[in-house]
């Protein structure tokens, strides 16, 4: 047994609980990230969560579905896919779906080995690692309707996972986006939701991040600029590592522009769930 299944679980659940008392009208409306609506982050959440559960108990499968994707990519986009895979699912029927798939890889995961190596769309990866990256999805994605209806998050010290993955991200960021790793990785010294201070490389080097780890947690998965932060940077190899951080697998990602991102006023169609 190893945390991560639950934490990617409470993180589900959490993200539900906000959508849960939306009309499946209200699912349409898109969020600042790229103008995804709240239906395409359901989507996208729903086909990968159940790509990593592939990837765990049916790695054949999990390589024909790789082949299909990438089959389709050629003359579309992996939005289409991703509305064709879900077929006639919107709206509140899609939730369900969603939230019945994330609670079933939740327990495939926790029984687990979490060493256990599985195929994935770019590098191998362990079981610990995969279910933590449906974690960070869920966060990063969950930030974009949060913003989207209002609401201020409220965290819990789960995001730690998400904290250690954009710190061992560091050289990942660099070499994706093609360019020369720093020799000295910066220290980073974090206040958790719950009030502890979380530190990493503490080598005593001039390059330092500190502050909030919520907001350390919106560089590194790119739903804030560092610009609007408040997260307090020091050294050139530090500053330049929040310019371009990307904790996530795939192509070089430009962060979002300064201003671009944040928490809008609560719309007049959404009521907040008790």
């Amino acid at each position: 047994m190893f945390e991560q299944p639950a934490d990617f679980h409470a993180e589900s659940e959490a993200l539900h609980h906000l959508l849960s008392g939306l009309s499946d009208a209200d699912f349409e409306h898109p969020t600042r990230f790229k103008q995804w609506t709240i239906r395409q982050v359901l989507a996208h959440l729903h086909l990968w969560n159940w790509a990593a559960g592939q990837a765990l108990v049916d790695e054949p499968g999990f390589v024909r579905f790789m082949a299909s994707v990438q089959q389709y990519r050629s003359t579309g986009t992996m939005r289409d896919y991703e509305r064709q895979w879900v077929g006639a699912l919107s709206g509140t029927a899609l939730l369900h779906a969603w939230r019945e798939q994330a609670a079933t890889l939740a327990r495939q995961f926790a029984d687990a080995d979490p060493k256990q190596r599985l195929k994935w769309a770019g590098p191998d990866m362990s079981a610990r690692s995969s279910i933590t990256a449906r974690l960070m999805e869920t966060w990063a994605h969950g930030q974009a309707v949060h913003d989207l209806l209002g609401v201020e998050r409220i965290d819990g010290d789960r995001i730690r996972n998400i904290v250690v993955l954009g710190v061992n991200t560091f050289g990942w960021t660099f070499t994706t986006h093609r360019q020369p790793v720093p020799a000295v990785v910066p220290a980073v010294r974090l206040s958790a939701p719950s009030g502890a201070v979380w530190s990493f490389n503490d080598t005593g080097a001039g390059d330092r991040i500190e502050g909030s780890a919520t907001e350390f947690c919106q560089v590194v998965t790119q739903v804030r600029n560092i610009a609007d932060t408040r997260l307090r940077v020091s050294g050139d190899t530090a500053a330049h590592w929040m310019r371009i951080a990307q904790c996530f697998a795939g192509a070089a990602e430009t962060p979002p522009a300064p201003g671009t991102r944040f928490r809008e006023k609560t719309p007049d169609w959404f009521a907040p769930p008790a």
